[in-house]
């Protein structure tokens, strides 16, 4: 039974074709008795057999191209009604021809009241032959239901409009599909217990009752209602009904025309924490990029790949990327080379740190905009390797800059981190000075034409190393999902959501600005971590063990995006402001520099962290193997 009920061809369109012939001549049987008044002596006596059979004839050429047998009955829908409709009525038209020219004149007769009989005809033929799809529909879905009982999912859509019906029918036609629809959810009173194709449209503080009375297992949205100001309430709703939250792409997006249950994802924690749009000067930004020779430092990383591909929609001249990982940088040279067949694009191997390697680079392909993406930023590793996070954060970021001054760029555009603000840690403090370091430099007095301009933000959703595809693979291999601290907290912003405001606040800056983003309200990690689990359709303490495991080298409760002496002011876009830092000398700060450098060449752990701290006094160790170095240090 179950080969049978998910064999798409189990009757041949020649046996549907011969069944609406039968169908058809019984109506017009009916249609001829009900004319006739049930005279049957009269009737078979008479001429009976010839209108009959003509009539059959009639439908032949009719039904065959008007394809009502084409199609698999039991996904019979509205086209389908339509169609049957339309080959009654062409058939009706046609029959009637047939007789007043050929059948009525050949045999000479003329006693049948044909209009009537063709009226009442239509009627019962259209009916008989949506009864046959409609039954055989019904048929296939009960015993379709009764066979795959066991392996039902009970689902509600959310939405009672034209997409969430069009969801409901998608995963009805689907004879794989093992989800079946019970309903609707929607916040819109005006539609609540209100039925759309025999479902129910409940409102949402029904979830519980659903839960408990239809044992209801996933809510379905749709990815394009992932944005409504009402999602929040309703997921949390779910959650706390214990009713798992999927997504599914739009219809637009459905492969053949209908959705697939591979297409139905759970919902991602990255889902929930994305915020409204933003908006950002699009014409600017494009005057910006259009026609410019820009490299990107760092190009296969998170931030570093996703400033590749916005800054490819605005058709740079000439689109340089740079990076010293071969495998990444190779699947990024493939993305570009798909999606952007026709930007000319430089695809450069090199080491930030080696300045032969990228003098050549600027040599050769005289960038005039620089977005120095390139860094070491795992705040754990980076406290037990200070000299290599000052290598390239502070000394790789000096080469770049020193090239970008003396080739001429416009434009020097640095990726910095909420981690600089007050630092705890050796890769926050290792971001401050590669800030002071450009800051300088763009106030020194040989420098005619290069602007620079720091952004600062925090975490990123989906960036390498992330939290969130951590514990997502720890409730994958069912836990334990591991916390450093029940109070730590942090912002998050997507990928694309800083990169729009990297590009952004490239435009405004005149050169010597640190640009802090909004980054929304701070999430706590653990409840971060109980909301995935949640997400899977899990219990936090109960499926999934959350274990404490106490805060990591260099690691702080609360990332700042401020310095306490600091002061921001606002700028025309409302999520970017500008912090009011001191101003480092130059000469000062090179030389200081040099010197923290020249100690990371000796590969002197303790003397590195020691001359951070005297260019960054505000750094403090916590949790550090050099904690013992946290005694007052001279102020640079």
């Amino acid at each position: 039974m179950r080969k049978i009920l998910t064999d798409d061809k189990v009757l041949p369109r020649w046996v549907i074709f011969l069944a609406d012939l039968i169908l058809a001549s019984w109506a017009f049987v009916l249609a001829y008795f009900i004319s006739e008044e049930f005279r049957f002596p009269e009737i078979l006596r008479g001429h009976f057999f010839i209108y009959t059979n003509s009539f059959v004839f009639a439908c032949i050429p009719v039904f065959y191209l008007l394809k009502t047998h084409t199609g698999l009955i039991r996904y019979s829908n509205m086209s389908d009604i339509l169609r049957i409709f339309l080959a009654m009525l062409f058939t009706s038209i046609f029959y009637y021809l047939l007789l007043i020219t050929v059948v009525q004149p050949y045999f000479g007769i003329h006693s049948l009241r044909i209009k009537q009989v063709l009226l009442v005809n239509f009627f019962i033929g259209s009916s008989l032959l949506i009864f046959l799809r409609m039954a055989a529909k019904g048929t296939f879905r009960y015993l379709s239901d009764r066979v795959e009982k066991k392996d039902k999912i009970n689902v509600l859509v959310y939405g009672s409009d034209d997409k969430a019906v069009l969801v409901k029918q998608a995963l009805e036609r689907s004879v794989t599909s093992r989800y079946k629809v019970v309903g609707f959810i929607d916040i819109k009173r005006a539609r609540l217990n209100n039925s759309l194709e025999q479902r129910k449209v409940y409102h949402i503080k029904d979830l519980a009752h659903l839960k408990r009375t239809k044992n209801v297992d996933k809510l379905l949205l749709l990815n394009d209602r992932l944005n409504e100001r009402d999602k929040q309430v309703v997921i949390e709703r779910c959650l706390r009904a214990e009713i798992q939250v999927v997504t599914a792409p739009t219809p637009d997006k459905w492969l053949s025309g209908t959705i697939i249950e591979s297409q139905i994802k759970d919902l991602r924690i990255e889902d929930l924490l994305q915020r409204e749009p933003i908006k950002i000067d699009n014409a600017r930004v494009k005057a910006d990029l259009f026609n410019k020779r820009v490299l990107i430092t760092g190009a296969a990383g998170s931030i570093g790949s996703e400033i590749v591909r916005q800054v490819l929609a605005y058709r740079p001249k000439l689109l340089i990327l740079c990076d010293q990982a071969e495998s990444p940088l190779h699947e990024m040279q493939l993305e570009v080379e798909e999606s952007f067949p026709d930007i000319n694009c430089a695809i450069v191997i090199a080491d930030v740190r080696n300045h032969g390697r990228m003098e050549e680079l600027f040599q050769q392909l005289r960038p005039q905009l620089v977005y120095h993406a390139a860094a070491y930023k795992h705040v754990p590793l980076m406290e037990n390797n200070p000299c290599e996070a000052i290598s390239t954060n502070v000394g790789g970021t000096k080469i770049v800059a020193d090239l970008a001054v003396q080739y001429g760029t416009e434009k020097f555009v640095m990726i910095s981190t909420d981690k600089a603000v007050n630092p705890t840690n050796v890769m926050g403090s290792s971001k401050r000075i590669a800030e002071i370091y450009t800051q300088s430099l763009n106030n020194c007095h040989f420098n005619k034409n290069t602007r620079f301009i720091t952004t600062r933000f925090g975490n990123v959703l989906g960036s390498n190393g992330s939290v969130i595809p951590r514990f997502r693979s720890q409730i994958e291999k069912g836990g334990p999902v591991t916390v450093t601290h029940p109070e730590i907290t942090r912002y998050f912003m997507t990928i694309p959501e800083a990169v729009q405001l990297v590009l952004e606040a490239g435009t405004m800056g005149n050169g010597g600005e640190i640009f802090v983003f909004d980054m929304g309200q701070p999430v706590k990690i653990v409840n971060l971590a109980k909301k995935m689990i949640k997400l899977a359709g899990l219990h936090p303490g109960v499926d999934i063990d959350i274990v404490y495991t106490g805060l990591r080298p260099g690691e702080k409760l609360y990332e700042e995006l401020l310095n306490s002496d600091e002061l921001t002011l606002p700028t025309h876009h409302e999520k970017i402001s500008i912090a009011k830092v001191i101003n480092h000398d130059y000469v000062d700060a090179c030389m200081a520099i040099e010197n923290l450098l020249e100690l990371a060449k000796k590969l002197d752990n303790m003397a590195v962290v020691k001359q951070m701290k005297v260019i960054v006094p505000e750094f403090v160790s916590k949790n550090s193997p050099f904690e013992e170095l946290d005694e007052e240090s001279e102020v640079l």
